[in-house]
């Protein structure tokens, strides 16, 4: 008998109030997994039903986020209802643009961790090497630096190059993920950073570097939840995650 693995059960994320909860998961653990750039970067989940989605408070560690702190906006960068901070306006160019133009895209992640950024100035950007590379083999786009984010017509070349894609190399700049829902986002960015980190540290080596084929590399790729699923990505693993931010952080649902 072959064991296979039962389908993951996805998580349930229908309201404004799921959506805050496990986007401030995303944040808490950003910070857990050391992904976060002090107050700077950002995740954001669209609000279902609304033309509106939801971003971090300028001016917060991650490991302060919590649900009630995020802060809603519209497709215009008008605050919906009240808010305790500003939103960071490179932050609402970038999540703004995609999740406007993207409607099968429910959660952005964007990242600035010394391992993205060190890949992202990389000529030849992430390569299929290992296991973790090999689930975004000719899933990844590359956008080109235009400096910091405050240029509205950059998102118009965001969406572009993030079409049909589930990660953007940011040239020069750090790394970005989208997913159909926020736990596949996580997931996608907790396994390109791991990407990122492996291949800076064998090129840090500097020895000969052994590649698949590309006959197994397809193969690969055609084994991962995501290729078959894509919105599937994450579920099976965010209870633990949502687990491990209640035993390390039982104040983090606010």
């Amino acid at each position: 008998m072959i064991i296979q693995d039962a389908p993951a059960k996805k998580i349930t994320i229908d309201t404004e109030g799921d959506v805050r909860l496990h986007l401030a998961a995303v944040y808490r653990l950003l910070a857990h997994f050391g992904m976060d750039d002090l107050i700077f970067t950002h995740a954001s989940a669209r609000v279902p039903g609304e033309d509106a989605f939801l971003i971090n408070p300028f001016g917060l560690f991650f490991n302060e986020v919590s649900p009630a702190s995020l802060v809603k906006l519209d497709f215009d960068g008008n605050v919906v209802g009240s808010a305790r901070h500003a939103a960071n306006a490179a932050g609402f160019v970038i999540h703004g643009a995609i999740l406007r133009a993207r409607p099968d895209v429910n959660c952005v992640i964007h990242t600035h961790t010394r391992a993205g950024v060190a890949i992202s100035c990389l000529a030849d950007g992430i390569l299929p090497m290992n296991q973790f590379a090999i689930e975004f083999h000719e899933r990844i786009g590359c956008h080109g630096y235009e400096g910091i984010a405050f240029n509205m017509d950059e998102g118009e070349r965001l969406d572009r190059d993030i079409k049909g894609k589930i990660a953007l190399v940011l040239r020069n700049h750090g790394l970005l993920t989208v997913g159909a829902t926020i736990p596949a986002a996580f997931y996608f960015t907790y396994y390109l950073e791991q990407t990122a980190r492996v291949q800076m540290d064998v090129l840090a080596t500097g020895r000969a570097i052994t590649m698949p084929d590309e006959a197994t590399i397809a193969a690969t790729m055609q084994q991962y939840t995501s290729a078959r699923d894509p919105a599937a990505a994450g579920h099976r693993m965010w209870p633990a995650l949502l687990r491990l931010l209640d035993s390390n952080y039982p104040n983090w649902r606010d």
